[in-house]
């Protein structure tokens, strides 16, 4: 490796550990905003179930990628909270459905709506090549990592 290319990476390590801090901040931030009792990682849970739709407990066990038992006790905080609702599956009625309830989709668009507006405010000075090619090498990024 050069060393302007070494340095870059150096850089490049840093500032992710930066933004790490700074979305594991968020998240909190979020999951509070939509119920004050929420962890953090039931927010992880509960957005990924607003967009992916009604699934099996199984099937976010593959997803996130942790144990049936972590899943079964995140979804448990999420129905405490009014946050989820369980269906018994069309395709098989022993098994469980589970998805985000009407209140929960709502609450999660207002707040993505809220911190997608405060994001602007902050990129207000970049215009929108910059912000596109940005968010475009981001996503390169997330890709190139997760190919291996």
């Amino acid at each position: 490796m050069t060393a302007p290319r070494y340095e870059s990476v150096r850089v490049l390590e840093r500032e992710v550990g930066v933004l790490i801090r700074r979305v594991k901040r968020v998240i909190g931030e979020r999951a509070r905003a939509v119920h004050e009792d929420l962890q953090p990682a039931s927010y992880l849970m509960l957005s990924w179930l607003a967009e992916a739709g009604p699934v099996r407990a199984s099937e976010m066990v593959d997803h996130f990628g942790i144990d049936k038992g972590a899943v079964s006790r995140q979804l448990q905080h999420l129905g405490d909270l009014g946050l989820v609702e369980r269906t018994p599956d069309p395709a098989d009625g022993r098994a469980t459905l589970v998805a985000a309830s009407d209140d929960a989709v709502r609450r999660l668009a207002d707040v993505g709506e809220h911190r997608r507006k405060w994001l602007d405010e902050r990129l207000g000075d970049w215009n929108a090549d910059e912000l596109a090619t940005f968010a475009a090498t981001l996503e390169k990024y997330n890709s190139a990592l997760n190919a291996g």
